[in-house]
């Protein structure tokens, strides 16, 4: 019946109009037009709905009891319209983001909480993963996250700066001593997040220089490597987003501060851009904002 629905436009206007050139004029169409929409739609029903003269025409049985219908058809279209014309100028439903796990407690939480109560009628669902998550699959609205991607169908919008460092709390200095180039930290205990103990740390420097690590701890949950850190446990690999503040606090020491480690800026990664839904534009707009705000480092040596 939605792929009938301007024949069966049609077919109201021509009833309240009284006449297929009426109803021509009313649609702004050609007669030849209104005349084959009510066609197809007799054909597509298989019945007939006006007996026409060239004086007049009356409804059939089948057309009064059509039509209606057609008008309460008709009438729930325009309340769907002017919903979602609503939809359009507020900002509300349910938004869903995702964000990794130390970013989203430490700002993509709190900034979502003051965004929701500038909108009351929006409802927030935020899910913390360090993994990458099947947008489109997951029903999810964005996700925040360190780096694009290459995957051509997502639309990445830069949010802030970033960059990382290598940390260890001064504890664990004071007993295993500094390194004074990256390849003393195969010397280290490492602190390595991802699903292998397994990974290469590439610094920038007067030359760049890359290095295999082998971690004693490994974790998938950026969380629990920062805990390893500040517990003295190793030295970690973080984004100054994650442990600015605990450096700025003694918790935590730079390790390597003349050896930059390359990183992408943070980013929004949507779907597509097309009829993007309002939430979702603005709280984009709004984090953009924020984050920038937010944004007190200098990007180290090199970087």
């Amino acid at each position: 019946m939605i792929d009938n629905l301007p024949n069966l436009l049609a077919f109201d206007r021509i009833v309240r109009a009284g006449s297929l050139s009426a109803a021509a004029r009313e649609l702004d169409l050609s007669l030849a037009v209104v005349s084959k929409r009510l066609t197809q739609l007799e054909s597509a029903l298989g019945v007939r709905l006006l007996q026409r003269t060239t004086r007049r025409q009356t409804l059939t049985e089948e057309g009064r009891l059509l039509h209606a219908q057609v008008v309460r058809i008709l009438a729930e279209v325009e309340v769907a319209e002017a919903l979602m014309s609503q939809q359009r100028a507020s900002i509300g439903g349910l938004l869903r983001i995702t964000a990794p796990h130390d970013l989203g407690r430490r700002w993509i939480a709190p900034i979502l909480a003051d965004f929701q109560r500038q909108h009351p009628q929006l409802r927030v669902q935020l899910q913390l993963s360090d993994a990458l998550i099947d947008l489109v699959g997951e029903g999810l609205d964005l996700a925040v996250r360190f780096g694009s991607l290459a995957d051509s169908s997502l639309i990445a919008r830069p949010l802030a700066p970033n960059h990382r460092v290598v940390c260890a709390a001064p504890a664990y200095l004071r007993e295993h001593g500094e390194p004074a180039h990256p390849a003393d930290l195969i010397r280290h205990r490492c602190i390595v997040i991802g699903d292998s103990p397994s990974a290469e740390w590439r610094f920038i420097g007067d030359e760049p220089v890359s290095v295999r690590i082998d971690a004693e701890l490994v974790s998938n949950d950026g969380g629990v490597v920062l805990a390893w850190a500040l517990a003295g446990a190793g030295i970690a690999l973080k984004s100054i987003w994650d442990v600015g503040d605990d450096l700025a606090a003694g918790r935590l020491r730079r390790v390597l501060p003349d050896y930059a480690v390359a990183a992408a800026p943070l980013h929004a990664i949507y779907p597509h851009s097309a009829h993007l839904a309002p939430r979702v534009r603005a709280f984009v707009d709004y984090l953009r904002e924020r984050l920038q705000a937010a944004w007190r480092w200098e990007s180290p040596p090199g970087a």
